[in-house]
Parts: structure tokens; sequence; C-alpha cells
């Protein structure tokens, strides 16, 4: 009874000395993750991104780059656009509503809604069919997969597959000729 008491003990007292060694090089871990600085001194955030008006030019191209400390999407349209809102969760397609996350690559998705058409009203085509994959993310460090999610009463969804929940940034330029561009840049990683 004495030898099951003393090695109970033992077991006791050698328990909490590794538990509080783990502690401690958790804590130190834990305190040089939350004061890490930012990647490339990005500071954007992962909430969601929103700005512009419905437009009527259409959705013309879509394509992607690859950067030092972020992957690019770019969104060409024929003509002024400058509406979008992109956050991280499910997609469904448009008009039907169907998820499209067993159908996308990556360990989360952008939810990219534009506020313009991807069909020219006068001609009545669209450029890809829905769940079809728009652009090469080929050796890209963030971007996993980019998927037409539909085009419906002049709205515009896609769907951008990354492997992490990362920060990102959304802006417009005009340009070329006529044409606008939407970019959605997604950083390689949160901190240094």
């Amino acid at each position: 009874m004495r030898m099951r008491s003393g090695l109970l003990a033992l077991v006791i007292v050698a328990a909490g000395l590794v538990a509080g060694a783990g502690t401690g090089t958790a804590a130190t871990t834990a305190t040089a993750t939350t004061t890490g600085s930012p990647y490339c001194g990005i500071t954007w955030g992962s909430a969601t991104k929103s700005a512009g008006t419905l437009r009527t030019a259409p959705l013309v191209d879509v394509r992607t780059g690859r950067h030092d400390c972020y992957d690019r999407v770019v969104l060409e349209f024929a003509g002024p656009v400058n509406g979008y809102t992109i956050s991280y969760g499910e997609t469904w397609t448009e008009g039907e509503g169907l998820p499209l996350s067993p159908y996308t690559a990556g360990g989360e998705l952008l939810r990219v809604s534009l506020q313009a058409p991807a069909y020219d009203a006068h001609v009545g085509t669209v450029p890809w069919r829905v769940g079809e994959h728009t652009a090469n993310v080929l050796r890209h460090r963030t971007l996993r997969d980019v998927v037409f999610a539909g085009s419906f009463e002049g709205y515009t969804t896609l769907a951008v597959g990354v492997r992490a929940r990362l920060p990102f940034r959304v802006f417009v330029l005009a340009g070329p000729g006529t044409h606008s561009r939407i970019v959605l840049d997604v950083a390689h990683q949160w901190q240094q």
C-alpha cells in the first residue's frame, strides 16, 4: 500500500512538472505569435469588404497573378463598374442557390458578389457555365480555385477558394481603355 501511495505521489509530481514546463513554453509561444509584426506590412484584416453601386457593364475576364506577399484575382469589365461585396463564407449559385463548397478547392471560400452582370444585355450570352473554373491558380501560394457561380438579375457571383482564412483587400482600377477592374488581393499569411 505504501508503495502504491509513493508511486502515485511521484506520478502526480512528475505530471505537475511536465504541465508547468509545457505551460511556460506555450505562454511564451502565444506571446511571440500575438506580438509578431504584420506580414509584408499587410494590415488588411479578413472582415467583409463592400462598396459601389449596381452597373450594367458585363464581366469579360477573370485572371490571377502571383506576388511576393499575396495572390491576386482581377475581374475585368467592359465599362465602369465599382460595386462589390466580398466576405468569407459559403457561396451559392445565382438563381438556384446550390452550395459551391463541395466543388471549390481550398480550406476557405471567399464569396465574391459583383454588382454587375456577366452577360451583355444586348447579346445575352454568359462567358462561363455555372460551376466552371474560370482562372488558372497553378503555383499560387494562397489561391486554390476560382469558380463561376452565375449571373442573375444584374449580379454576378464567384467562389474564390483559398488555403486558409487570410487577410484580403479589394480595390477598383480604371482601364484599360474604357474597361474597369475590381482587384482582390489575398495575403500569404497573417504575421512574419
